[in-house]
């Protein structure tokens, strides 16, 4: 690990998670029926044809997605994006790249390979309790209103008793893909418990992988993507969870209140009326901490 803090020690007796439950065709063919019907220009087929189709075309799939399980490899083809350029705002001036936003385009096929995967992943986090308690992003039963109200009753119940409060939200800058692999690899190993096949696919699925520029009919040189979670992929924001785990154990070594939402962070105390900076010292270790951890893990923390 790199860095010079220590890394937080990982949850002793992790379940281990080593292999990959294999669908049947009857469950790709239910699972691509609710797939939205997104095209990607490397697709081989239409999406609307595959779903229209798609009692045939199923157990051909399925074969195909059940080779890439058994063997832990994804094939390269099915690790290529294409990026396009898209104008954030209509109103922006399109000669500065700036005010561009990259949408990255993915192959059909990875993405439902991508959803049996995640799914298997959520069903382990959920029955050993691996998820960050509170981290609301990319969860069943979580969102942004449910990380808000928790917030917001933490700091009226405090005022409610007449204990102001100091808010501190933490930003990252394109924390999607600053990710480093061998670090997000070590944290599916040793946090969570992925072991053999299942953590072979996942070191195939984040090596090799390129990407594309395409603007209009043309299309710049392929590119090695070399860190990162793999933007418009379905597995990317779960991984992205995995990545922040320690996270949360570094804020409560501090006795800091907390909650998550994907990247963003917002750290919180109760002050003495009294005494008001007198928690000023534990906020201010917490958060050195904790930018010291994110420059470890090669996150931008925005200023």
């Amino acid at each position: 690990m790199p860095g010079n803090v220590t890394p937080p020690v990982p949850p002793t007796l992790v379940p281990t998670f080593s292999h990959f439950i294999l669908p049947t065709h009857r469950q790709i063919e239910t699972l691509i029926r609710c797939m939205r019907p997104s095209t990607c220009s490397l697709d081989p087929l239409p999406t609307a044809l595959i779903k229209s189709n798609i009692t045939s075309l199923s157990p051909l799939i399925t074969t195909i997605i059940n080779s890439s399980l058994q063997s832990g490899h994804l094939p390269t083809s099915l690790k290529t994006a294409l990026i396009n350029p898209r104008l954030k705002k209509p109103s922006l001036d399109p000669d500065t790249m700036s005010n561009y936003r990259p949408i990255s385009n993915l192959p059909f096929l990875s993405k439902v390979i991508e959803k049996v995967i995640v799914t298997q992943i959520h069903n382990h986090l959920h029955s050993h309790s691996l998820y960050e308690k509170f981290q609301s992003g990319f969860r069943s039963g979580h969102s942004t209103e449910t990380a808000l109200v928790r917030v917001t009753n933490d700091l009226l119940v405090a005022a409610d008793q007449g204990s102001p409060s100091l808010l501190l939200l933490l930003d990252l800058s394109a924390a999607f893909d600053t990710v480093d692999h061998t670090i997000l690899l070590h944290r599916l190993q040793h946090f969570i418990g992925i072991s053999h096949t299942a953590l072979q696919w996942f070191r195939s699925y984040l090596t090799d992988r390129v990407e594309y520029v395409v603007l209009g009919g043309a299309r710049s040189r392929p590119h090695t993507v070399t860190c990162g979670v793999p933007q418009g992929s379905v597995l990317g924001p779960t991984l992205f969870s995995i990545y922040m785990l320690p996270l949360g154990h570094i804020i409560s070594r501090h006795g800091v209140a907390f909650h998550c939402y994907a990247d963003d962070t917002q750290l919180y105390v109760r002050l003495d009326p009294t005494s008001p900076t007198s928690s000023l010292p534990t906020l201010t270790a917490c958060l050195e901490e904790t930018k010291a951890w994110m420059t470890d893990n090669f996150l931008q923390l925005n200023s």
